[in-house]
């Protein structure tokens, strides 16, 4: 049975001023903030080790964290050189192998930008890209790995609520990850009241249809933006820009979503994650 989980993208600033010392104290360190998701990452590259990979999937495993990954950044379904765009199913295949060693079954990637052609162009290109991927997964051996394409921050990046979900109807197994904080950052500050998200989550389900539209994935995190969207990650604690967290929490009660809910506050990630973790605890309760 699927349930709703809270956890953080890396470690806060706080984990080495704890005491913490190394990755396979992650688990102990989520658990005593009440979390029990983690998101690996491997924006740079992955380079998490099999053996590596294991230990600390059994260390979270005891402490009942399940673990994502984040794709490398330089991953670009839509790029115009079609060797650099099919290379992008080579650092998903070594992400899935990543995720995998480490119990977890989801991997969250960024599907490009635009560049010099049109969306619509761009679009089609990530959609011959993900059904390559697809295949490429099935043939390795990697069937039960969910491909998770993020909604993006920057006005230039592909990666609308639109386009995410038409990845997303290439094979029923891909499974959006919304990121709050970056659909805030690219509308402008368009995610202002309750009425916003559920206009999302919705949508969502209109276009999916099917329990996805339940246990998606989620980034959340107050950012700064400008005129071309995403500027810099902030912390909850932050005044001037959105998305507060408080309405989302709120419809995942009331619909009873199962999403994972990784929290990418700069600095602040457990902190913050916990604060949403209790409110989504005093709500249901």
């Amino acid at each position: 049975m699927s349930e709703i989980r809270f956890g953080t993208a890396g470690v806060a600033d706080d984990f080495e001023e704890l005491g913490y010392k190394n990755a396979f104290q992650v688990p102990e360190y989520l658990h005593s903030f009440g979390l029990n998701a983690f998101e690996y990452q491997c924006g740079r590259g992955v380079r998490l080790t099999e053996k590596n990979g294991n230990r600390l999937g059994a260390i979270g495993a005891e402490q009942g964290i399940r673990f994502s990954l984040h794709a490398p950044y330089y991953i670009s379904m839509s790029g115009l050189d079609d060797e650099k765009r099919m290379n992008s199913i080579r650092y998903l295949l070594q992400s899935a192998a990543a995720v995998k060693s480490l119990g977890g079954n989801r991997v969250i990637f960024h599907s490009g930008s635009c560049g010099k052609q049109s969306r619509e162009a761009a679009l089609e290109k990530a959609l011959d890209t993900m059904r390559h991927a697809v295949e490429a997964m099935d043939e390795h051996g990697y069937s039960d790995i969910t491909l998770c394409p993020e909604v993006m921050g920057k006005v230039n990046q592909l990666g609308t609520v639109d386009e995410v979900l038409a990845l997303c109807s290439v094979d029923k197994r891909i499974t959006p990850c919304v990121d709050f904080g970056h659909l805030n950052a690219r509308t402008m500050g368009g995610l202002g009241c309750k009425e916003d998200f559920a206009a999302v989550l919705d949508q969502m389900q209109e276009s999916l249809g099917d329990d996805r539209a339940k246990n998606f994935h989620v980034h959340f995190s107050k950012i700064q933006y400008t005129q071309g969207g995403e500027k810099c990650h902030l912390t909850f604690a932050d005044q001037e820009y959105g998305p507060n967290f408080e309405p989302f929490i709120e419809l995942c009660a009331e619909r009873g979503l199962t999403p994972t809910i990784i929290c990418e506050s700069a600095g602040t990630q457990a902190i913050d994650s916990r604060a949403m973790r209790q409110y989504y605890d005093s709500l249901t309760k």
